[in-house]
């Protein structure tokens, strides 16, 4: 009976940064199904989401020396993850769909509980949103970001973040509606 390797993050961190071959290997199977889900949200299907895992992975073992250790590890390699989905995304060139202020402020802005979903099926609707409305509902209501900083990373004003967002609450809604089998749920625009 053959025992798997198995390393604390802290030891597989030290293993890369001596740049141990194993170690890297041993972290990637650790932590890249954890860190492709995080891909996920912000791609529009899992080929892209693998691309830019890939891409992550290769910064994560380039920069893995700069690592202070402030903060977790695992923190920080999801950090990249997020950061490297957000410049695929801006290297793509994608047009964001902004919707003008005054329509966000229309959107109902009641909290919606997605706690009655499964995961695979709040990701496969989050994937479902327009690339500009992904970014900034990830951004925001996943990872933290104010809409100052989304609006400095993305180059869009602070009022197009929050739109973008206002816009993406109201989607997801209605498409978490249809999906429980409440039909009435209709897709503005």
């Amino acid at each position: 009976m053959k025992v798997a390797n198995t390393y604390t993050l802290d030891e597989l961190m030290k293993g890369c940064k001596a740049g141990n071959r194993q170690m890297q290997e041993m972290l990637y199977k650790q932590t890249a199904s954890k860190m492709l889900a995080v891909c996920m949200r912000y791609a529009k299907d899992r080929m892209e989401a693998e691309d830019v895992l890939q891409m992550g992975y290769v910064k994560i073992f380039q920069k893995v020396k700069e690592f202070k250790g402030e903060g977790s590890f695992e923190g920080w390699i999801r950090r990249i993850m997020v950061n490297t989905a957000i410049e695929s995304y801006r290297k793509n060139l994608r047009t964001l769909n902004v919707v003008p202020i005054e329509d966000a402020y229309e959107q109902p802005s009641t909290g919606f509980d997605f706690g009655s979903l499964g995961m695979q099926d709040l990701m496969k609707v989050i994937q479902k949103l327009a690339d500009g409305y992904r970014m900034v509902f990830n951004m925001y209501a996943i990872e933290g970001y104010s809409h100052k900083e989304i609006a400095e990373t993305l180059g869009i004003s602070e009022g197009a973040s929050k739109s973008q967002l206002s816009r993406a609450r109201a989607i997801l809604q209605q498409e978490i509606l249809k999906l429980e089998g409440f039909g009435y749920a209709t897709h503005a625009g």
